[in-house]
């Protein structure tokens, strides 16, 4: 078997680590640019006159510090290497920087670095760590705010859908049943616990998620992933209810849970499988 030479590895964990950096942008600035734009529009619909605010996007302002805004030299942005040059602190103010910034750089270069070993260096390849990579922002997001955004959902459905097209023609009825499947699953189970307890278990997010999921696995790893994604969030919320009781009662946001099973399944989807049938078996 052909091996990626040394330098390939680097130069994968390397663009993995930079686009990492990139999804903290979006991570940290999408979630603000929604509720401004939700505001203005709840303002319009009162006939309230608009918001001026600075100009907010994804490219503007550049990088600063949250706390004193002094605007971080590109020496100190550089993925990694800055948060720990700077002990994970603010140069100006010496505030500590989230540890969020390191890890989702860090899980950018890993997730390459898997794809790469398990999928090669393919057009599909690329896919597939693209929908990686978005699963990880719609984890951190939904994790911070409880909020998994439209804007990211949806595109990751018809991509799903777009990848069966392209590279497994004869999945796409399976992905289409999939998207169906995974949306409406979850929404009976939100209406069958609102009717039973009165709460609203989930959000209209976590369907989206796990509709946009089995568009690109196919209705058939829909029942192993609610295995996974409901498992593990279990495990965690005890843990975390046993480790800090003020916990008890908080909620529990569900899209990391169905995005890291989300992970599994792209990664080592099959040989997953084969394992989750020979139990059944």
């Amino acid at each position: 078997m052909h091996h990626p030479p040394i330098i390939l590895w680097l130069i994968v964990l390397l663009i993995g680590l930079c686009l990492g950096s990139f999804l903290n942008v979006v991570i940290a600035r999408l979630p603000v640019m929604l509720m401004r734009g939700w505001r203005n529009e709840a303002r319009e619909a009162l006939e309230l006159s608009a918001e001026h605010s600075p100009r907010f996007n994804l490219a503007t302002p550049g990088s600063m510090c949250p706390r004193c805004e002094t605007p971080i030299a590109w020496h100190d942005n550089l993925p990694l290497i800055g948060w720990i040059k700077r002990r994970g602190r603010c140069a100006a103010c010496n505030t500590p920087i989230s540890l969020q910034y390191p890890l989702v750089e860090i899980a950018g270069g890993l997730l390459a670095v898997a794809v790469l070993a398990l999928h090669g260096l393919t057009a599909e390849s690329l896919f597939i760590y693209g929908a990686c990579l978005v699963l990880l922002v719609l984890a951190v997001i939904d994790f911070r705010t409880q909020l998994l955004p439209d804007v990211i959902t949806l595109p990751l459905l018809w991509a799903g859908l777009l990848f069966q097209l392209l590279f497994q023609p004869l999945m796409l009825p399976s992905a289409v049943i999939g998207a169906m499947v995974g949306y409406l699953s979850l929404w009976s189970f939100y209406w069958l616990f609102k009717l039973v307890t009165g709460k609203e278990g989930m959000g209209y997010g976590d369907f989206k998620l796990l509709a946009a999921l089995g568009a690109w696995l196919g209705w058939s790893f829909l029942p192993l992933m609610l295995i996974l994604s409901a498992g593990i969030g279990a495990i965690v919320g005890l843990a975390a209810q046993a480790c800090s009781p003020r916990l008890r009662g908080a909620p529990l946001p569900f899209g990391p849970f169905l995005a890291l099973a989300g992970w599994v399944a792209l990664l080592v989807g099959d040989e997953i499988m084969a394992m989750y049938l020979n139990l059944l078996m």
